[in-house]
C-alpha cells in the first residue's frame, strides 16, 4: 500500500468505519508515522492536529478502536479503516462523532445483545428462558411471529406491521444464533443470489 502522504502536506483523511454495522464512526487524518503504529498495534492512532503529536483512539478512555482492514482510495490519499469499536467513538459518549437520527443498523447491535445473553446469561431474561425451553420453541416462534405479520400486513395498522416484523426480525435472529449462524451468513447468501 503506497499512500501519498506529500499531497496532504505529510497527512491524509481517515475515516473510521465499524466493521460489522459499516456505520461511519469518525474522521482523522494520519501521518506516515500514526501509520504504522496502526499497522504495528493492530489499534487506530491518528496525527492530531490540536495536540500536534499521535494520539492512540481510547489512550484514556479505553474506547480503542481495533483494525480488521485498511483499504486505500483511487487516489492513494485517502484510508478508510474498518475496526472494531469497543465503546461509544465519540468523546460525548455517543457511537459516532457524526449526528444521525437512530442507528440505522441497529440490527446488528441487537445481533450483539444476542450474543451476549448467551455468552453471559441474564437470569430471568427472555433469552435465558427461551432457551431453556429448546431450539423447536424457538423456531416455533419464528413461524409465530411470521403469521402475525402476514395478518398485521392484510388486517392491521402500520404500527401493528412495525411493531410485528420487529418481533419476527428478533426471533430470526435468535434462531440463527441457536443453530450458529449470524446475519452476516443470510447477506452473503443473499450477495451470491443477487448475482
Amino acid at each position: 500500500m503506497k499512500i501519498d502522504f506529500d499531497k496532504g502536506d505529510g497527512l491524509v483523511p481517515v475515516v473510521i468505519q465499524d466493521d460489522q454495522t459499516l456505520e461511519v464512526l469518525m474522521l482523522g487524518y494520519m501521518n506516515a508515522e500514526a501509520f504504522e503504529k496502526t499497522q504495528t498495534e493492530n489499534k487506530v492512532t491518528f496525527y492530531s492536529r490540536s495536540k500536534n503529536r499521535l494520539w492512540t483512539k481510547g489512550e484514556e478512555s479505553g474506547n480503542f478502536l481495533f483494525v480488521k482492514s485498511i483499504h486505500i482510495d483511487c487516489d492513494d490519499d485517502t484510508l478508510l479503516i474498518k475496526v472494531n469499536p469497543v465503546g461509544p467513538t465519540c468523546h460525548t459518549g455517543s457511537r459516532s462523532c457524526f449526528k444521525t437520527d437512530y442507528n440505522q443498523n441497529f440490527i446488528f447491535e441487537l445481533e450483539n445483545i444476542i450474543n451476549d445473553r448467551y455468552e453471559n446469561p441474564v437470569e430471568g431474561s427472555y433469552i435465558n428462558k427461551m432457551r431453556k425451553k429448546g431450539l423447536n420453541k424457538i423456531a416455533q416462534k419464528v413461524g409465530e411471529e411470521g403469521v402475525e405479520t402476514v395478518i398485521a400486513a392484510l388486517a392491521e395498522t402500520e404500527e401493528d406491521l412495525i411493531g410485528e416484523s420487529s418481533d419476527l426480525v428478533f426471533h430470526l435472529l435468535f434462531l440463527l444464533k441457536e443453530k450458529g449462524l449470524s446475519i452476516q451468513d443470510i447477506a452473503k447468501n443473499l450477495e451470491k443470489r443477487h448475482k
